[in-house]
């Protein structure tokens, strides 16, 4: 029971790796889940999944709108007054060419990869500081290490999440609260049912995990004090090497995914 008497808030928490980790959170002793999405309806089946001895708080909210994430976080602190582990999961991708994308296109996917997870950041921060204590878990992606052709914007947004974290983490020392980057393979979720992946996909991998996988690796997360955990690990060899020898991985990553 890691997360005993803890309370947890995960965003994009209605589908996908963000419900499995509400569940597994929710079975390993955590006093409160706070499910954060637009759809209040798979929040509400969501919930129905999660163990019945644990409080479970829904909100809804389009993390991509600093107002309305304002709204929800600030009613969170005040029924709360604190929480432990601030879990940025929501994220979506949509494909295509940039000469072909919209600008709107490109702020939606930058919004709500990266900004989301900046606005509710930035507002559960000050307590945990205050606090001593606290978890920040970004959910990126391999594409935080990788560019692929035809998803500019998903990486742009990951690259930046895996920086920004970075950043924070070293400000964070002595604090007591720590951030940690989850970044895994592709994952069998909803993320390709945007119209843009329509009859595409981005890569040739044929490798997918299951959301189990990943909420495992976040909750292990949750009390690490390492900067990124990379799912499955031995893909960290494969950024090693393209970091290392890029000569010789950028082209076999440019012609593995084509559009």
């Amino acid at each position: 029971m890691k997360f005993k008497d803890q309370i947890i808030a995960i965003t994009g928490a209605s589908s996908g790796i963000g419900k499995q980790a509400a569940v597994d959170f929710s079975y390993n002793g955590a006093k409160t889940v706070i499910l954060i999405s637009r759809n209040i309806m798979k929040l509400n089946q969501v919930k129905k999944e999660l163990n019945p001895h644990c409080n479970v708080e829904i909100y809804t909210c389009d993390i991509s709108k600093k107002k309305m994430v304002y709204e929800v976080g600030q009613n969170i602190m005040e029924k709360m007054g604190a929480i432990d582990i601030l879990v940025n999961n929501a994220g979506i991708g949509i494909y295509g060419k940039v000469i072909d994308q919209t600008i709107e296109d490109i702020e939606k996917v930058t919004s709500t990869n990266y900004l989301g997870m900046i606005y509710f950041t930035k507002i559960f921060l000050p307590s945990m500081i205050n606090n001593k204590r606290g978890h920040i878990v970004n959910v990126a992606s391999l594409a935080a290490s990788f560019g692929i052709p035809c998803m500019a914007a998903y990486c742009g947004s990951k690259f930046a999440m895996l920086g920004f974290s970075e950043s924070l983490s070293y400000e964070l020392k002595n604090t007591n609260v720590g951030v940690t980057v989850v970044s895994p393979i592709a994952v069998k979720t909803n993320f390709f049912d945007n119209e843009s992946f329509k009859g595409k996909m981005p890569h040739k991998l044929g490798y997918v995990l299951e959301p189990k996988i990943v909420s495992k690796a976040i909750l292990r997360a949750a009390y690490s004090k390492r900067l990124e955990i990379v799912v499955p690990f031995f893909v960290r060899s494969a950024v090693w090497l393209k970091h290392t020898f890029p000569y010789l991985i950028n082209p076999i990553v440019s012609s593995s995914f084509k559009e």
